[in-house]
């Protein structure tokens, strides 16, 4: 597959790319976004300090200015690439990929996103042209301090989370810089310290497995709720009381539930296309207007910039903010829903209890298929479907989601990775079983693997 890809670039390191390819990208990068004043920030895996120099050599030799964070959150990147005015921002880093892996994550002025469509295929188209642009003159590299200033900003929106008891699961990547000194020493701290070789589980807690350490905690310890970062900090996920995982889109709800009072009635909240109607149903019964949009940052940040948007929500644990430059922030989020889960403790409602209303219906979370012949089997999925008679709706912007009045699905591909996602909710299990056992048999002449 290609190192670039559509939200950023990402792949095995000398399988997919090499320092030479990083290299030519610095040599590009300031001509396709005519960006001449240019952040960087990396995490902690082995190889990023490596691609950080290749990077900037190439930054440099371009002419740019280049300011050089050093070990960083995603977030903290995005936050300081809009609030220091920068032209450009290289965050280095493969989220939440295996330790071997790695990538950048790009963004314009402000914090925009560069996706394959708004930038990456030029920059692609070029890297391998072979040629390499001029030599710039007045390049330069230094270094700069922003861990200090982050940290004030997310205490200054800090709540008081004084009645519950919880544990923090840094996965071993960057949230651990920042996190105890936002949150003071009261949680419990697991793979606290970064460590790019990620010993203790791999850095993805959207695989329930990576969260078998957090859940034993919760419930050795008998907290009220466990939070989890991924590598690079811009996606948080939570396990509640009794150790149980709870969805990501969920939460969409509960972070609705903190920032809507605070706004007129009627403001915008936008989510993925995979997210649970309980939660569509539930934003509406807050007053929210919702607009239901693709998967992916880059999609995401541009819909909250074109409308205003309070809020928005995946199911993969990406929460943006309007406060945070329309952009995703897992330590934000985390404060946001740890202030919920401590307010409700103080009425007596636990952390599940407090998602139970959003979780009305029987969800099959999302199951991955490796699938050759993609765009056939969705179009085998369409045509199994049509038994069922006309739909309440159909969405066809990212694979399909098909709505009837009892149930839904949405089958896609996936932008990151080499697989077929599918999603299924109903309501009640023995339909969603039902509609499951369909959708597999539909599938099956497609498949290669299947990965639960």
């Amino acid at each position: 597959m290609s190192f670039f890809k559509a939200y950023d670039m990402r792949g095995e390191f000398g399988v997919d790319f090499d320092l030479d390819l990083v290299y030519r990208i610095g040599r590009w990068l300031p001509v396709v976004l005519q960006s001449r004043r240019v952040l960087v920030g990396r995490d902690a895996r082995l190889t990023s300090e490596a691609l950080r120099d290749a990077l900037c050599r190439g930054l440099v030799e371009s002419g740019c200015a280049v300011e050089d964070m050093g070990l960083a959150t995603t977030p903290m990147v995005y936050f300081f690439t809009a609030q220091k005015g920068y032209e450009a921002s290289i965050q280095i880093t493969a989220s939440h990929n295996p330790a071997s892996h790695n990538g950048m994550k790009v963004s314009r002025a402000k914090a925009v996103p560069v996706g394959y469509e708004t930038g990456l295929a030029e920059l692609e188209t070029q890297v391998r042209s072979g040629v390499l642009p001029p030599l710039q003159p007045g390049g330069s590299f230094t270094t700069v301090h922003y861990q200090e200033e982050f940290v004030a900003w997310l205490r200054a929106h800090k709540p008081d989370l004084s009645t519950i008891r919880f544990a923090v699961d840094c996965s071993d990547g960057v949230a651990g810089l920042i996190i105890r000194d936002i949150l003071g020493d009261g949680p419990i701290y697991l793979n606290e310290v970064p460590d790019g070789r990620f010993p203790h589980h791999a850095p993805n807690p959207l695989e329930v497995e990576n969260c078998a350490q957090l859940m034993q905690v919760v419930r050795e310890e008998q907290l009220d709720v466990g939070v989890i970062f991924d590598g690079d900090a811009d996606r948080v996920m939570f396990v509640d009381e009794q150790g149980a995982f709870i969805q990501p889109d969920y939460l969409i709800g509960v972070l609705a539930q903190q920032l809507l009072p605070k706004e007129p009635k009627g403001s915008l909240v936008i989510h993925d296309i995979r997210t649970s109607r309980g939660v569509i149903e539930a934003l509406w019964r807050y007053g929210a207007k919702t607009e239901m949009g693709k998967v992916g940052h880059a999609f995401a940040k541009k819909r909250m910039r074109e409308t205003g948007a309070v809020l928005a929500g995946e199911l993969a644990g990406h929460y943006y903010f309007r406060d945070f430059f329309c952009c995703d922030s897992g330590e934000f989020a985390a404060l946001l829903i740890l202030g919920a889960i401590a307010e409700a403790k103080k009425r007596g409602v636990t952390f599940s209890q407090l998602v139970a209303p959003l979780q009305c219906y029987a969800n099959s979370g999302e199951i991955n298929f490796t699938i050759e012949r993609k765009e056939q089997a969705i179009a085998a999925v369409s045509q199994a479907l049509s038994v069922f008679g006309p739909p309440l709706a159909r969405f066809d912007f990212d694979g399909i989601r098909i709505e009837y009045p009892e149930w839904w699905v949405n089958v896609r591909k996936s932008n990151t990775e080499p697989y077929l996602r599918l999603i299924v909710e109903a309501r009640d299990q023995e339909m969603l079983q039902e509609r499951l056992t369909l959708l597999r048999q539909t599938l099956e002449p497609f498949f290669v693997t299947h990965h639960a």
